[in-house]
Order: C-alpha cells, then structure tokens, then sequence
C-alpha cells in the first residue's frame, strides 16, 4: 500500500496520480476513517489521563482515610471524635464517587476502544484498494495502445522462402503438442506436450534458471506452489484480484499465480541489514489464473491459458538504488531472449497500462513468425515501497538509523509457452521440422532437429 500520509496531506494529488491510471480509489472515505481515527485516540488519551488523575486521587484519600482511622481509634469520646468521624465520611464520599468515574471512564474507554479498532480496520482495508502511484518518468496515457514500443533488437526478425506456420499448426504435426487430449482432461484453455515438445519446455526452464545463477548472480528459491491468503494481500493481488486465484474449498491455501508472490513474503516481518542488499532471487513455478478467457481473444494455440511455466526474477534493493535494479531486470530479461537467438523489443509501459503494484514498468516482448504478432514475455517491474509496506519487510540503514521499507522488483525471466511458441515459429524449416536453438540443445542431449 501507498504511505497514508500522502492521502492525508496531498488527498487531491492522489486522486489525480490514480487518475492517470484509470482506477479509482476510496481516498475520502479513507480520509474520513482516519480522521475519526484520530479522533478516537486523542479522545481515548484524554479520558485515560483522567482516569489516571482520579486514580491518584483516590490513592491520596485512601492514604488520609487509612491515618483517620488509626487517629479515631486513638481519640477519646466526645467532640474531637465526631469530627474526626465526619471528615472520614467525606473522605469516603469522595473515595466512593471517584472509584464510580474512574469505572464509567473505564467504560466508556473500552467503548471507544471497540470504536478504534473498527475505525482501524476500516482504513487498513480500504487502503489495500489504492494502487501504488506512477513514477514522474511515466509517460501519460490512456491504455496499452499508448505504450512506447523501442526498436527491435537480437537476432534479426527471420525471413522464409514458405508460408511459416503458427505453433497451432506446428506443434500437432510434430505430435509434440495435443490439444485434444488437453481438452478431454481439463477443458478448453489447456494442452498437453508430448515427447520433445515436453522435453523442450524442461530445457528452456533449466537453461533459464541455470542462466540466471550462474551469469546473472541470483540465488534459486524453489518456494510452495500454495500459499496463505496473507500472501497475496502482502503481494498486492488481494483483495482487488480475488476472482482471478485459484483456491483451496475449505482451507486457507490459494495457488500462485506467479511466483512473485511467494518471493514477495519471503522476509515477511523482518528487518534486513542494508549490507546484504541487493538480494537477488530467482524461482520456477507453474502459475494459475482464473482468467476470464474472451470469446475471441487468443482462442488458438497455447498463448493464453489457467495454467502455464514461468521463471520468475525478483529483487530487494535500497529506496535510492531500485531504478538501477529496474533497468538491470530488463537487461536480464533480454540477455534470455538473446542467447536464444529470439528478435525482441522493449515495451515502455504508460500509466494506463501500469497496473495495480508498479510505479514504472516495461515489457519484453519476442516476435512469433508464424503468428505473426509480438508476444509478451517478461514484465519488469518496480514497485518502491508498495508491496514491502503491505508485508511488512524492511532493511537498517548502515547509518544506524531508523529501520526503512525495501523496494521491491520483479520480471519474468521469462515466460512460457509464449517463449516456446517463439522458438518453434522462428526455428521452423521447409519441412515443418524445427532446429533448436543452440544453447538449448546441451538440455536436450545434444539434439538439434525436432522431429
């Protein structure tokens, strides 16, 4: 979630920041629960020094009324005794009428405090709908029409002496992938790979993995595949993409729909050491996603789906290194798409496509020669403070001061199957066999020609 104070102090200009990215957010009502809030407290604050006052009184006269009686068992008879005897009414009188305020303080505290804590809520789940703010480098735009698509880069877009086929083509007739019997086990949205259309996938999730170790320095984390729903809060994928998890009937376990969600909770509730940033992590996972499919958006292939692969880069940095690191995923990202040989490009994300968690935020996209189209394959973000305010991860400073929020970033590193439709598009030969691509054909013992 954002910082409060900058509703608090600038509502106008969080509207208009939210603007841009054609969302909408509760920030008067936010405002209006936390002004009751604060209300609440200084109320509470005051009614407990007054209970605290009375409660010092009391303990005053209960001391004068303790030394009237040992006078009263020393006093003879008479006048002086009856004195004596009046005042220790009144004293108890008094004792007697402040325990009964400091009761109905009591409760009217608790009350309050009930008040507080509904108060509190209210405010803690009506900023978990306000999405993070644009950096000032975002470009304003309505949608993804408006996106900045930079020159291709890589290998050159492939030219064929044929018609080259989409992978829907390719992919039966090299009986490396069924769409039937995806169908008949899970419905519509689903595939099977077969033989070394199975064994291509594997080896360019190895390569990846064993890339971003190896060359790019991450650490590999291999995290559960089913999370607590705190998770997804902490990510920022709950409470506004609800309809889009997949979860457990009866308990509290809901599927990654990317791995950035695991990687995100990671350092839940704990404070880091700024010597140890950046931490670097990479993980593989299969993702789900209760999308809606359209009728007519993607309907042939293996481009969209409930289930797929992904590789998934993610990184913890300082708040004045985290652009640095943002510029580093794209490099990485795109270092894949090289060293398989891939044409790509760079997608510059404007504030209408931004999403929900990022400040700023860039594709990379490869081009499908049979699709003839360019397919996303990594979205690098960065998301500041956003997601570590929500799970509570924060690093020391080396100055010793005060502990801050960690930035958090991530991008895929990359994507399937849209990289394996790349790869069997642009590979493809006269014959409809396909050439693998160099660096993957150690992952696939040595073979070079698909079918």
């Amino acid at each position: 979630m954002i910082d409060i104070n900058l509703i608090r102090e600038n509502p106008d200009w969080v509207k208009e920041q939210i603007a841009k990215l054609n969302d909408s957010a509760p920030i008067d009502d936010i405002l209006a629960a936390d002004t009751r809030r604060r209300e609440i407290i200084l109320e509470v604050e005051d009614l407990r020094r007054q209970r605290n006052e009375g409660s010092k009184q009391v303990g005053v006269w209960m001391g004068a009324l303790k030394k009237l009686e040992g006078d009263l068992k020393r006093a003879a008879a008479g006048e002086p005794g009856e004195a004596l005897q009046a005042e220790a009414r009144n004293l108890q009188l008094k004792v007697d009428g402040a325990k009964d305020e400091t009761r109905r303080l009591g409760e009217r505290i608790a009350a309050l405090e009930e008040e507080l804590r509904a108060a509190e809520a209210e405010v803690d789940e009506k900023m978990l709908w306000v999405p993070n703010l644009p950096h000032e480098s975002v470009k304003v735009g309505p949608d993804d029409s408006h996106n900045i698509a930079h020159p291709p880069q890589g290998a050159p877009l492939p030219t064929f002496d044929f018609d080259p086929k989409a992978h829907w083509d390719l992919g039966p007739a090299l009986g490396i992938i069924d769409f039937e019997r995806g169908v008949k086990l899970s419905g519509s949205r689903f595939y099977v790979l077969r033989g070394q259309g199975a064994r291509l996938q594997r080896a360019v999730i190895q390569f990846m993995l064993d890339y971003h170790t190896t060359i790019h320095g991450y650490t590999e984390i291999y995290p559960p595949f089913m999370v607590r729903s705190a998770m997804f809060v902490g990510a920022g994928q709950l409470p506004k993409f609800v309809d889009n998890i997949y979860r457990d009937a009866e308990e509290d376990y809901m599927w990654l729909g990317t791995a950035e969600i695991a990687l995100t909770n990671l350092h839940r509730d704990e404070i880091l050491e700024e010597a140890d940033l950046p931490l670097n992590y990479v993980a593989y996972t299969p993702c789900f996603r209760r999308e809606k499919m359209s009728a007519g958006r993607d309907v042939r292939g293996i481009k969209r789906g409930h289930q797929f692969d992904k590789v998934e880069m993610y990184k913890f940095t300082t708040q004045e290194t985290s652009y640095e690191h943002l510029n580093l995923l794209v490099q990485h990202a795109t270092d894949i798409c090289a060293a398989l040989g891939l044409p790509y490009r760079i997608v510059e994300m404007v504030t209408g496509d931004l999403g929900f968690a990022a400040t700023k935020k860039f594709d990379v996209e490869v081009w499908a020669a049979g699709c003839r189209e360019w397919l996303e394959v990594s979205s690098a973000s960065n998301c500041e403070a956003f997601q570590a305010r929500r799970a509570n991860v924060r690093y020391r400073p080396a100055d010793g001061g005060r502990p801050r929020h960690a930035h958090t970033l991530n991008a895929s590193g990359l994507a399937l199957p849209r990289i394996m439709i790349a790869i069997l598009e642009n590979n493809q030969m006269t014959d409809g066999r396909v050439r693998v691509p160099e660096a993957l054909r150690p992952y696939m013992g040595g073979l070079e020609i698909i079918g």
